[in-house]
């Protein structure tokens, strides 16, 4: 099953990230996808501050993971810039560490994601505008989705 929301601001955004967190367990993976600009970053934001992280949230492009301290461990990716090769990125690890998993431009490692996660496409559909396709793989994310939406 597959759930579409429509957000009219980076608030609306914030809080449908928010929500999520709000149902949030170890080792959770979020996979965003979406044109540059069209808010991953600004749902990432939304979850980070409900996690109760004080940082300021950036896409972390030029190093690739950003780790983050609040009521679980966030560890924000993002893969823009990355070529397909993760050997040398553990991914693994972190998606074991009892955190939360937040990553950018997902489908560039379509291949190396664990089988269960949530996925979101974000598609711009005016200046404010976007439209969330929301997919959960496996019963602990048909279940987040159930809880949420």
């Amino acid at each position: 099953m597959e759930y579409k929301i429509t957000t009219r601001s980076e608030k609306d955004t914030m809080e449908i990230a928010q929500n999520f967190e709000s149902e949030k367990f170890p080792n959770m993976i979020i996979c965003l996808e979406g044109d540059l600009g069209s808010g991953k970053t600004i749902f990432t934001k939304g979850f980070a501050e409900a996690l109760g992280i004080d940082e300021t949230i950036t896409s972390p492009t030029f190093n690739i993971i950003k780790e983050y301290s609040g009521e679980m461990n966030l560890y924000h990716m993002d893969l823009y810039r990355l070529n397909g090769n993760v050997s040398e990125l553990g991914l693994d690890e972190y998606f074991n560490k009892d955190g939360i998993v937040i990553i950018e431009w997902a489908d560039m490692i379509r291949n190396s994601l664990p089988e269960e996660r949530l996925e979101i496409k974000i598609k711009i559909a005016g200046e404010d505008t976007r439209v969330l396709l929301i997919k959960p793989i496996g019963l602990k994310y048909e279940e987040l989705c159930e809880a949420v939406l």
